[in-house]
């Protein structure tokens, strides 16, 4: 990767000034230790994105990965992955890495052996840590301990029980007797100080990597998704915010209705929220989220932000989505007490699906940019007309694609039929439509280069005030390096770039588009 150009040096920018950025994971960062990190890789891809003049850096969320190693169930909404904490930078603390690591794939996470790895590697540093006295450690507990103590039991709990889900551990533990809990954590007191040790270790190396960030004059932005996992910290240690019955199980879950890509909707499955018992606290557990994503990043995209306007409450024990209903959700009041007590918030309303007049009314209350997805803007997606480049606000954030979607490559060379949702012919109309709307002229030889770079350079024109491209859409990579496919369970989070892909012309290409079309830095 070039070497960081430091010109315009300056702090991150905010999600009013005119920029661009990169949608990439870190477990997608390359390196020898089985997935990326936070360390000198990360350092590295900031300051290729400083070269490129890209201001802003887009994760998915930053958890411990939990069901199908998807960052949208997390194990705990607080906690920060394991995975992500590098293995250099203990060892430049001088802490005992253990064995040296096998050979890991260089294209793909391999989360099992991956895990196994980093785990031997933590539970060594952890071991040769000689500082249980050191006060950072100890203000970090301190002013952590709201979430970090729970955090610390359950994961303890789940490792000691093989695995298993909390609502299927003994009752005593599952309903959190305190006399069970006081013994558990007499037992397993050194197992409970490690995980808090590797989450001081995760909060350190994480702002060291802001800090780098930032002098780049680069910005974090993280993704909140609306609910939590049913197996996590979250919901073992605040049952009354969900409606779960006696025994653990959730009697309502979370999806969205059956519509063009799937007749029987989405079941996801995640616990609802109680939202009469959250807002009679103030919202004072979701006001503590918000918090810590504010303590790691500039600007938050809240994901399914719909169902803070209405959300599809599916019965626990249906199998599909088919029998929901629409339930009312929290609406201005949360906003209006978030903004109350936290000022006013970098928040990125993710406004995809069944988008009512509400839905739109909610965002513009509270001045949030909106999403425009472009790969959906040639279609007979209901949002189409709003998601061609000309039809955009200032205030939005415009994408080629997200992690749900193909790539920009794979979309536009997908034959249709098979397991796709359009038809061949629909396929075919949607291709030739892009094709002419983007001006690529003779298709064969896609003019100035792949669709890729004619989709990135209609947003970079568009009056959006941030645009964000994932990182295999400026490769011009195709299906193969896809990060999700909805509704699968296996296969999914595993792209990783390789070292040395990013040496070419690439950051030069992005740079002259964030200079040509005023989102450098120093053009804001």
């Amino acid at each position: 990767m070039p070497s960081s150009t430091g010109r315009g040096r300056r702090g991150p920018p905010t999600l009013h000034d005119r920029a661009s950025g990169i949608l990439l994971h870190p477990t997608s960062l390359p390196g020898p230790y089985g997935c990326g990190d936070l360390g000198p890789s990360a350092e590295a891809f900031a300051a290729w994105l400083e070269s490129a003049e890209q201001r802003w850096w887009q994760m998915l969320p930053v958890g411990p990965v939990g069901y199908g190693n998807s960052p949208y169930s997390a194990l705990s909404a607080f906690a920060g992955n394991p995975l992500l904490l590098s293995p250099e930078r203990l060892a430049a603390e001088g802490y005992d890495s253990g064995r040296p690591p096998p050979p890991f794939p260089s294209d793909r996470v391999d989360y099992a052996a991956a895990t196994t790895w980093r785990d031997h590697m933590l539970r060594s540093a952890f071991e040769s840590w000689t500082g249980s006295s050191d006060p950072r450690f100890g203000r970090f507990c301190k002013e952590q301990a709201s979430w970090l103590d729970d955090w610390a039991l359950f994961v303890s709990l789940k490792e000691e029980s093989g695995g298993r889900a909390w609502f299927e551990w003994d009752e005593p533990l599952r309903d959190r007797r305190a006399d069970a809990l006081e013994a558990k954590r007499r037992e397993l007191e050194r197992e409970i100080e490690r995980h808090r040790f590797v989450q001081w270790q995760f909060d350190l190396e994480w702002e060291r990597l802001r800090e780098v960030c930032a002098s780049c004059g680069i910005g974090l932005i993280g993704d909140l998704p609306i609910f939590v996992a049913h197996d996590s910290a979250d919901v073992w240690a605040h049952r009354e915010l969900f409606f779960v019955d006696a025994k653990g199980w959730p009697s309502v879950v979370s999806g969205v209705p059956p519509d063009y890509f799937s007749r029987t909707g989405q079941r996801w499955g995640n616990p609802l929220y109680r939202w009469d018992v959250l807002r009679d606290s103030g919202y004072a557990w979701w006001l503590s989220r918000l918090r810590q994503m504010l303590h790691r990043f500039d600007a938050i995209r809240l994901d399914h932000f719909i169902g803070f306007t209405r959300y599809w409450e599916i019965p626990g024990q249906d199998a599909t989505a088919e029998r929901g209903r629409w339930i009312p959700g929290p609406g201005a009041d949360f906003f209006e007490v978030a903004r109350r007590e936290l000022g006013d918030l970098p928040l990125i309303a993710e406004d995809l699906g069944a988008v009512t007049p509400e839905v739109t009314a909610l965002r513009d209350a509270f001045g949030l940019p909106g999403i425009r997805i472009l790969q959906f803007a040639f279609g007979s997606d209901p949002q189409a007309p709003s998601f061609k480049p000309h039809n955009y606000p200032r205030n939005a954030v415009a994408y080629t694609g997200t992690h749900d979607n193909d790539t920009a490559e794979g979309w536009y060379r997908s034959p249709g039929g098979g397991g796709s949702p359009q038809t061949i012919q629909q396929a075919e109309r949607e291709r030739r439509f892009a094709e002419r709307y983007l001006g690529m002229g003779d298709a064969s030889t896609h003019g100035e280069g792949g669709i890729h770079w004619h989709m990135i350079r209609a947003l970079m024109a568009s009056v959006a005030n941030l645009v964000i491209v994932p990182l295999q859409d400026v490769m011009g990579l195709g299906t193969e390096a896809r990060m999700n496919v909805p509704g699968t369970a296996t296969g999914n989070w595993e792209w990783r770039f390789k070292e040395g892909a990013l040496v070419g012309g690439l950051a030069g290409r992005m740079e002259e588009m964030a200079t040509l079309y005023d989102r450098a830095k120093g053009d804001a």
